[in-house]
């Protein structure tokens, strides 16, 4: 590639969580005529901080680091124009607008100019972003999730610049194995499960923890789940009881948990083993009790999901 010149790649914005530590990627090129210049043993690369004169605005020198300068180590080589840059021990004084400079062996000395790093120090990490995969498939909306169905929440986080590395916890009831992948900008936990009744209106919060050097720093983000199913614990009371008197009135309720709520309860009594249909509603009541009454009743709760019947024996004495 001939003709090569002056040019750099910086992120424009970096947040820095305060008594952590920040790395800037950086790579440069520099005019072809200057190779020679370039060598390890002679690269030098310096840091200017809100300005652009190398005296004044010097905060940085990979060579000759001042008493009050940053603290910090450029990890890329130099001579492969590789300046990433880590400072340690970041402060609100951190805050600003960084532009590098490249100095070499013989006439090489370049101030990037036009291209510009700024730094955000920032008190409180940032939270945490927690998504909703059912079977392998995002939701965004939140959409209600169908019990039986195959749940993933992952938590995902940058782990910004920290040692030891931040780390992600899950709390929630009830407990679920997770499994973890930490990758190098970013930190990754799931929680894997089936879906079940019990998961409905259930809070799963995440929360990164940063071990800094005088204290522990967290964020925390949170979702609800709503899970859709059948009805569950269907069962019938009655009222006064289930032995009662001859000619007095009883009321037999049903009562049943589901998500979307019993769209309809279906009564039925057995007469000579046969199932004979009573009527719909959740209350089934006799004013006059006599001894036909006597037997087996059923109700039975349904809703798009499914249904679930219980029984009672009513005892007419």
């Amino acid at each position: 590639v001939c003709c090569r010149d002056f040019s750099i790649s910086l992120p424009k914005n970096i947040e820095a969580l305060n008594g952590s530590c920040v790395v800037i990627k950086c790579t440069f090129e520099i005019q072809d005529t200057y190779d020679k210049d370039l060598t390890e043993s002679d690269a030098t690369g310096l840091w200017l901080k809100d300005g652009t004169l190398p005296v004044n605005n010097q905060v940085f020198n990979s060579r000759d680091p001042k008493p009050n300068h940053f603290r910090g180590k450029i990890t890329g080589k130099l001579h492969e124009k590789n300046c990433t840059t880590v400072f340690y021990n970041i402060t609100l004084n951190h805050s600003g607008k960084y532009y590098f400079r490249i100095e070499g062996n013989g006439g090489l000395k370049w101030n990037y100019n036009i291209n510009s790093t700024s730094i955000n120090v920032i008190n409180s990490p940032p939270k945490p972003t927690v998504q909703l995969y059912v079977e392998q498939k995002e939701v965004q909306d939140q959409e209600e999730v169908l019990e039986g169905s195959s749940v993933s929440l992952r938590c995902s986080a940058e782990t910004l610049c920290s040692s030891p590395p931040p780390t992600l916890t899950w709390s929630s009831t009830p407990r679920i194995p997770l499994s973890e992948s930490s990758r190098l900008q970013e930190l990754i936990s799931d929680l894997n499960f089936t879906a079940t009744h019990r998961h409905h209106r259930v809070t799963f919060t995440c929360t990164i923890t940063y071990q800094l050097q005088d204290e522990n720093k967290t964020a925390q983000n949170s979702i609800t789940l709503h899970v859709q199913y059948s009805p569950k614990n269907t069962s019938v009371s009655v009222i006064p009881s289930s032995s009662v008197l001859e000619g007095s009135s009883v009321t037999l309720i049903c009562s049943s948990d589901a998500n979307p709520a019993v769209l309809n309860y279906t009564w039925s009594r057995e007469s000579e083993g046969q199932l004979e249909q009573l009527q719909t509603g959740d209350t089934l009541t006799f004013n006059r009790t006599n001894l036909k009454h006597r037997g087996w009743y059923h109700c039975t709760a349904q809703n798009q999901h499914g249904s679930q019947n219980s029984s009672v024996m009513l005892d007419i004495q």
